[in-house]
């Protein structure tokens, strides 16, 4: 059975739910890690920084961001189902670019505000860095990430980037919901087996040929054209897949095949990375390990979207509360592990009590401010969610609310 039109009413998916969920469990962590990584850049680091991580983190780097952009894209075609076309551009926009602009504000600042001071060019005190920088002032070089704009949105750029590939899906609609287009779809959603694996990766493959050596992941939403290649890909994969019942049962079927698949790939990419003769060896071969990598992602998420289908879609028991938190989450999280960061550094906890703490009390924290914004009226659209409670059987969450991003504006590992 294929997806039904819009305005049909479609059976809750919990799968879709739980995935967002659990994606989102994975940022807190992620950004912990980040703290700790060694050689890897991020706004603060850690004395403890340990190079075996690595490994696991860059792992996660070649697809994370592709799923949440895979996500965002299934969301989309959900709220597409009960909106008309300016109503769609009207609600998506509000519920992006509103938590976009008071985060922002309010939200991140502390963050570059943190990094000046620990990189010794912005002066202790955060009421005269908030005058400056809501003041438009400039800043010494390196200060903080962003600098030279003299504000940044750090890890929330994802929102502007999902605004963006939202608008342009959103203008492309005539066309993607015309004959051609939906035979464009169906092609897809009707690929099975190998063709599966291999089809949906051309694109990624190619964009890789033609812009990898080109453009650097910038996140600065301009100077970014590889990465908004690619993920405007994913994104378009994802209104595309939808709740098709017979790509989903593929999905299921493939699911050993795919997981075995992506453990072969990521340690031949692994291996071929580390190997001196591919260090020292020219551009189309640097170019056929990153494509290597795409074939790994891919194949990842394929796995990722099997396994998920076929053990969490049901009731959890938690999802409800968990579909109208993990957007403050978003917005709240990686400020609130810098602030415990600065507040922990002094105790010295080491190595293996310091990260338990920092990512028990971020998850605490979390809870504990987003639990205040569900109650009050007027702070729930500055976080994403509706004025109400959401109603039960609705796609809310999936559907009209942002998907969790698992990024940092400043990691330059990202899809690397």
């Amino acid at each position: 059975m294929s997806t039904p039109p819009p305005g049909c009413t479609a059976p809750r998916r919990h799968d879709i739910d739980a995935l967002r969920a659990l994606a989102f469990a994975l940022v807190i962590v992620y950004h912990v890690g980040m703290y700790y990584v060694a050689d890897w850049h991020w706004h603060l680091k850690s004395p403890h920084a340990a190079d075996w991580l690595q490994g696991p983190m860059r792992a996660l780097n070649l697809w994370r961001m592709d799923l949440v952009f895979l996500i965002s894209g299934l969301a989309f075609g959900l709220v597409r189902r009960g909106h008309g076309l300016m109503s769609l551009v009207r609600l998506r926009s509000l519920r992006l670019l509103v938590p976009l602009a008071f985060g922002m504000a309010v939200v991140v600042p502390y963050q570059p505000y943190a990094q000046g001071v620990a990189n010794g060019l912005i002066a202790p005190g955060f009421g005269d860095f908030l005058r400056r920088y809501y003041g438009g002032s400039t800043w010494p070089a390196g200060a903080f990430d962003g600098w030279h704009a003299g504000v940044t949105w750090n890890h929330l750029w994802y929102l502007a980037y999902l605004w963006a590939y939202t608008m342009v899906l959103a203008a492309l609609l005539p066309l993607a919901e015309s004959l051609p287009g939906q035979g464009l779809r169906r092609a897809f959603t009707r690929l099975r087996g190998t063709a599966l694996v291999l089809v949906p990766v051309l694109p990624l493959a190619l964009t890789t040929v033609l812009r990898w050596p080109h453009f650097d992941a910038t996140h600065d939403l301009i100077h970014d054209g590889w990465v908004h290649a690619v993920y405007f890909t994913l994104f378009v994969y994802g209104y595309w897949i939808g709740l098709d019942e017979g790509l989903w049962d593929e999905l299921v079927r493939l699911r050993w095949r795919t997981l075995g698949l992506a453990a072969v790939l990521l340690a031949l990419h692994f291996g071929l990375r580390g190997a001196v003769w591919v260090q020292q060896a020219g551009l189309p071969v640097r170019v056929a390990v990153r494509v290597l990598a795409d074939v790994y992602a891919w194949a990842a998420l394929l796995t990722i979207l099997g396994w998920v289908h076929r053990y969490l879609n049901r009731p959890w028991p938690w999802l409800q509360w968990a579909n109208e938190s993990v957007y403050a989450w978003y917005v709240l999280h990686q400020t609130v592990i810098i602030v415990l960061v600065v507040a922990l550094l002094p105790w010295q906890l080491g190595p293996v009590v310091e990260p338990l703490v920092l990512l028990v009390g971020t998850a605490g924290l979390c809870w504990a401010l987003t639990a205040a914004v569900r109650r009050v009226g007027w702070l729930r659209p500055l976080f994403g969610l509706s004025r109400n409670a959401p109603g039960a059987g609705r796609y809310h969450a999936a559907g009209e609310a942002a998907t969790p991003v698992q990024s940092s504006q400043t990691d330059s590992t990202m899809r690397g």
